[in-house]
């Protein structure tokens, strides 16, 4: 789980700056800006999951309603 989100994260975020590079270069930069918005907003709802998940398993461990 840990790992693996990381090189996901890492894989999005490589993607994203090819992109964003690619598309600047083009004279597109506000597509550029897009792309690397999108980016960040899919590795940000990655890790909302994964702190959804962490706060349930502290409110099971610690009994707490």
């Amino acid at each position: 789980m840990g790992v693996d989100l990381i090189f996901k994260i890492a894989g999005i975020g490589i993607i994203t700056a090819v992109l964003h590079s690619i598309l600047k270069e083009f004279g597109k930069e506000e597509m550029a800006h897009l792309i690397t918005l999108a980016g960040v907003a899919v590795c940000l709802l990655m890790v909302i999951g994964l702190l959804a998940d962490l706060f349930e398993r502290i409110r099971v461990i610690f009994q707490l309603h």
